[in-house]
């Protein structure tokens, strides 16, 4: 049976000095509705905040698109107080909201509590954290690595690194938690190879919404282990997870090749998904009213630039395939003629293909660099409209048409990377919450754009104009890092999944406590 919010009769007198202080304090600093003052008599209260600058942090993320202000913000000096806070919640009658903060790199308020609580997950990052990040070996399962939930994959880079070894699936950005990522799916080019990270986890510690401390597996509690994966923080909160690790390369061949010909571009990128060498694939657009180079990657040279602007010139758009093969002292003598053989046959614009040599983590961090150079100008910290979509195979050519061609380059709204790639959908479980569209290959688009405080809505109302045209030309588009503002759109983003979603909801998260700011379920 439940437990109510009775307390022991020696917290009597410890309550009643607790409502004193509220009343004389509360007209400074009134007392937050939707927060049980009994929540000041826990053993996490010293690790709650309430004040301003708190909730002011909690209350943005870094698409500065929503601002959802907090009652309170805690920061864990465990996971045991994250158990706590939750467990205290589910128990009242009056229950109140949760959301896990990783890194903040949310950009519609995913990761927000509105009048609930903000979990501080880097507040467990320290050095006397007990899951930190720690390598090991089975016969079973190889090396792997335990990983913390609030841990940053750069920080899991470099640790594994120490042992010759590293995870095989990653984001193009390393600045993200853990249980960020595997909570939504964790992509990038090397997805078609190993699928997203969520295919590469092989155990989990999670926190139900009704405070159970659970480890979970594809043998153990294994519908937990599948709903929290992909599951966008419905289920439960990830602070532990083993994560599959392999030798790690030392060094990449790092290739870009130049198209005008989408049809050209999109046969390729699918040969170099197909065939065995390729360690990443991905792939990019640059029209003629954007520069070759962006913050997310600077490539080509001041000369190389010159050559690129002029052929968009001529033909408004180019396609960008960028590849990449691993190496190491093994290979160091044959890697040059073993890409040759990969490329050879590929449909790139003589002349316009360009080469580098690279450490893994030069490659892998590549973002970084971009991010710091925004920041140092101040233009890092802006609305970030962006949109991410799984595009089924079938209609990537009418999406060219209509998105790329008739909608960005016309309108000439572009203001950030655009990537365009394929991955393997045999890579993905259908057992996971994640949700892609039911083709063999998927086309990942990302729409990356950055915006004034005063003219960012444009470029989201061009987000609203390509949804709505996926939709009229029948594209069975699935966005990534969803956002949606109405339950009927929830359900038709996870289609035949909707069922078994609320399922696991109400298996493992009744009273909705966890992760608000997705609004999949409107409790208010």
């Amino acid at each position: 049976m439940a437990e109510t919010c009775s307390f022991p009769e020696h917290f009597i007198v410890l309550l009643i000095i607790i409502s004193l202080l509220i009343t004389v304090i509360g007209k400074l600093n009134p007392w937050p509705k939707s927060l049980p003052h009994e929540i000041l008599s826990l053993d996490i209260a010293t690790r709650l905040r309430f004040d301003h600058d708190a909730t002011r942090i909690a209350s943005s993320d870094f698409g500065n698109l929503a601002q959802l202000i907090p009652a309170a913000v805690l920061h864990p000096s465990s996971v045991t107080d994250i158990v706590d806070l939750i467990s205290f919640s589910y128990n009242c009658s009056a229950s109140f909201s949760i959301a896990a903060r990783g890194h903040g790199h949310s950009v519609r308020g995913q990761a927000m509590a509105h009048n609930g609580v903000v979990v501080d997950m880097t507040s467990l990052n320290t050095d006397n954290d007990k899951n930190g990040i720690r390598v090991s070996w089975s016969p079973s399962l190889g090396f792997y690595a335990d990983v913390g939930g609030e841990q940053l994959w750069i920080d899991v880079l470099h640790t594994t690194l120490e042992h010759g070894l590293a995870p095989v699936s990653w984001t193009d950005y390393l600045y993200l938690t853990v249980g960020g990522t595997l909570s939504n799916a964790g992509i990038s080019g090397q997805s078609f190879r190993y699928g997203p990270q969520i295919s590469n986890v092989h155990e989990m510690d999670v926190i139900t919404g009704k405070g159970e401390l659970l480890t979970c597996s594809k043998h153990i509690n294994s519908e937990l282990f599948y709903a929290v994966l992909g599951g966008l923080g419905q289920f439960g909160i990830i602070t532990r997870a083993r994560i599959v690790l392999d030798k790690a390369p030392k060094r990449v061949k790092w290739v870009r090749m130049l198209y005008h010909d989408f049809s050209a571009f999109t046969r390729d990128q699918e040969h170099l998904i197909s065939v065995d060498g390729m360690d990443y694939v991905e792939g990019s657009l640059t029209t003629n009213h954007s520069p070759p180079n962006n913050w997310r990657s600077s490539f080509f040279s001041l000369h190389d630039q010159s050559r690129i602007s002029s052929i968009l010139n001529n033909h408004g758009i180019i396609y960008c395939l960028e590849a990449v093969k691993y190496y190491d002292d093994d290979s160091i003598l044959t890697v040059d003629e073993e890409l040759q053989v990969l490329l050879d046959g590929l449909s790139f614009i003589p002349g316009f293909i360009f080469k580098k040599d690279a450490s893994l983590v030069d490659f892998l961090n590549r973002v970084r660099s971009g991010e710091l150079s925004l920041q140092s100008k101040g233009l890092w910290d802006v609305p970030h409209p962006w949109l991410n979509l799984f595009v089924p195979k079938s209609g990537i050519m009418d999406f060219n048409a209509g998105v790329f061609v008739d909608i960005i380059h016309k309108r000439n709204k572009t203001s950030g990377p655009i990537l365009v790639y394929p991955t393997n959908r045999n890579k993905w479980d259908d057992r996971m919450s994640a949700v892609t569209p039911a083709e063999d290959t998927i086309y990942t688009v990302g729409l990356l754009h950055s915006g004034g405080f005063d003219d960012w809505e444009a470029l989201d109302d061009q987000n609203k104009d390509i949804l709505e045209f996926c939709d009229k030309a029948g594209i069975e588009a699935k966005q990534y890092l969803p956002h949606y503002r109405t339950k009927e759109e929830w359900i038709h983003h996870f289609g035949e999944k909707w069922s078994i979603f609320q399922e696991r909801k109400a298996k493992f998260d009744p009273k909705f406590i966890l992760s608000p700011g997705q609004r999949i379920f409107y409790k208010d």
